[in-house]
């Protein structure tokens, strides 16, 4: 079931105690759809853990409307948007005493009973989700054990135990060497396209964003929003415009940064 989300008129931000507000992202449109890897980027504090926690439903928007499939984001139950996003986020939670597959197994528990035990049909899901990221070695280790590269393939697996439609990710490449960071984002993609799923992330690996995604979605310097795809964004400049510096220089030949 092909899946997408829609924004209009989406704004992000902070409600100040006085009631006024700070505007991060200036109010867009744009879409993200199934079997799409789109990539999130901007400079630092630029707003996309902000964006990205209002798309997840953390947080409210200033402005705007969030559908899911024709249906308000800020309308639904916890249960329903507990099944229809998967959230994996820097934060690293305090799992470091449980297995690999312990920690994909709560993924499950959108599905399992007030005590969330696990029938077959859930550790089947457990299994695939770890086969599917190349994790399943991992089964058995401690969480603490893992390197960056092993725990993150964890979490995406636990992400994809959830069985939701869309997958949003903040800056799953950080702390990873490029090689592990190229790894992350070609098994991303491969979900968007094989299982049929929205996966949107953000980070800051533009070179590798820029070669792997489908879409990207690129905060301003004024707060506004830019969307297309990574050959659009380069061959009209729009690349350059916002990353080349008196150090710096984007070639949208070869997508990649030139340091002069």
């Amino acid at each position: 079931m092909s899946s997408i989300i829609s924004v209009s008129r989406l704004a992000t931000g902070y409600d100040r105690r006085d009631g006024s507000k700070i505007i991060i992202t200036k109010p867009f449109d744009a879409t993200l759809k199934s079997g799409m890897l789109t990539c999130l980027l901007g400079r630092n504090g630029s707003g996309k853990s902000t964006l990205l926690r209002t798309l997840s439903a953390f947080q409210p928007a200033i402005e705007g409307v969030i559908f899911v499939d024709g249906v308000r984001l800020d309308e639904m139950t916890d249960a329903e948007k507990s099944r229809l996003i998967g959230v994996v986020l820097t934060e690293k939670i305090n799992s470091e005493n449980l297995t690999a597959a312990e920690l994909v197994a709560l993924g499950r528990s959108p599905y399992t009973n007030f005590w969330g035990r696990l029938k077959n049909d859930d550790r089947e899901v457990v299994e695939k989700s770890l086969a599917i990221v190349g994790a399943t070695p991992l089964a058995d280790r401690r969480v603490a054990t893992l390197s960056d590269g092993e725990r993150q393939k964890v979490m995406i697996a636990k992400a994809l135990a959830q069985e939701t439609p869309i997958i949003l990710l903040d800056e799953p490449t950080a702390f990873l060497d490029y090689p592990g960071k190229v790894e992350i984002m070609i098994i991303l993609r491969k979900l968007a396209r094989e299982e049929g799923k929205i996966i949107f992330l953000s980070t800051h690996d533009l070179e590798v964003a820029l070669q792997i995604a489908d879409s990207i979605w690129l905060l301003n310097r004024d707060g506004g929003v830019t969307t297309g795809s990574p050959d659009e964004l380069a061959k009209t400049g729009v690349i350059s415009s916002y990353f080349n510096t008196n150090e710096l220089r984007f070639d949208a030949d070869t997508m990649r940064f030139i340091i002069k």
